[in-house]
């Protein structure tokens, strides 16, 4: 893959750098202190009291949304991009899975399980979870309502009318899976709540390599691409895409 050279900016003094870095540092600043008022007003969020009993396909067989909780109050669901009959699972979604993965035993100290849900039967996941080698709870929520009620997959129907609900509003969509994240939590008496859902970019919350490139100064470099995330492969992948 060639790689373009870094455009060089304006070269200044080391005072002058400082002066520029520390004006920049209090923007920074505020910019922190607001995302803790977002974090704080997501926590704050009324709750949806889950009513349905919803049941997935697991390795182990079915298992309920309450198992996914694995003890935890608390739990965080990727709705992984893996439709019926796929070769394998969307290369986006991959990317967040890398980030994901490695949380899980800092969640689980937390109070938090993690699960990734897919639309595919249960035996299409299991081996591009073996390719991919994630250790996490992966399930198939295939023959349940559980992916159309939380608006990450699509029936035909709605994608011949030209729009379906996705990210709070009606709009055109390519394909019959979407992306998400959903956060979910459990009382005392085993009552689920459903607490907050992002979908879109809101789903570059966990997507920790993005912060990384916003600091180089190529950034993201995606304003030649097509399609934002072009450049993604899966991780097995880049060998090959740099080789070529």
């Amino acid at each position: 893959m060639k790689t373009k050279p870094v455009k060089k900016p304006t070269v200044v003094s080391p005072a002058a750098w400082l002066k520029a870095r520390r004006t920049l540092l209090r923007a920074e600043k505020k910019f922190t202190r607001q995302q803790d008022e977002i974090n704080a007003r997501r926590r704050a969020l009324p709750w949806v009291k889950v009513e349905k009993d919803y049941t997935f396909d697991s390795p182990k067989g079915r298992v309920s949304l309450a198992d996914l909780f694995a003890g935890h109050s608390q739990l965080i669901v990727q709705h992984f991009m893996l439709g019926p009959g796929w070769d394998e699972g969307c290369s986006h979604c991959s990317y967040m899975m890398d980030h994901f993965a490695p949380t899980v035993p800092h969640l689980g100290a937390r109070d938090v399980a993690f699960a990734a849900v897919s639309h595919a039967p249960i035996k299409e996941i299991l081996p591009f979870k073996k390719r991919m080698g994630w250790d996490v709870n992966w399930v198939s929520a295939h023959g349940s309502d559980f992916n159309f009620d939380f608006h990450v997959s699509f029936t035909e129907q709605e994608l011949k009318t030209g729009k379906v609900y996705y990210n709070y509003t009606r709009q055109s969509f390519p394909m019959e899976e979407a992306p998400g994240i959903s956060v979910f939590a459990r009382d005392a008496q085993g009552t689920i709540y459903h607490t907050y859902s992002t979908y879109g970019r809101g789903v570059e919350i966990i997507m920790s390599t993005y912060r990384l490139l916003d600091m180089v100064p190529k950034g993201r470099d995606e304003a030649n691409d097509d399609y934002g995330m072009q450049w993604v492969r899966y991780h097995d992948e880049y060998e090959s895409a740099a080789g070529a």
